[in-house]
Formats: structure tokens, C-alpha cells, sequence
């Protein structure tokens, strides 16, 4: 099975940290809230600018009938 970096349909915004930990195999939670620590943390990372780029670049996952 290919693995795809793909925004989820299951999202509490955009879908970018849920596909992001569904592709590393992580759980969506721990990715929001490790990607709100590092936004607020770190003044080197400009988390809002990297998340809007994500959501625009990310392909939306298709829906799929095959489970």
C-alpha cells in the first residue's frame, strides 16, 4: 500500500496535522498539540504561515468505498 501526505477528511480545521500524523502513523492529537507548542515556543517558526502553505499544497484525501 503507497502511504500519501494528504489533508484528512477528519479535521478539527483544515485537516493538516490530521494527515500528517496519518501518514507518520501518530495520533492527530499529540500532532496538534506538539505543532500549537512549537507555534507559541519558538519565535523562529512561523507555525500559522507553514500551516496555511501545508493547507494549500496538501491534496485533500479522496473518498474511498474500499475499506
Amino acid at each position: 500500500m503507497e502511504k500519501k501526505l494528504e489533508r484528512t477528511r477528519k479535521r478539527v480545521f483544515a485537516g493538516v496535522c490530521g494527515g500528517l500524523a496519518k501518514y507518520f502513523g501518530w495520533d492527530a492529537s499529540k500532532v496538534r498539540l506538539l505543532y500549537v507548542l512549537i507555534s507559541i515556543l519558538s519565535a523562529a517558526f512561523p507555525g500559522i504561515l507553514v500551516y496555511i502553505i501545508l493547507w494549500f499544497v496538501m491534496p485533500e484525501e479522496k473518498l474511498s468505498w474500499k475499506r
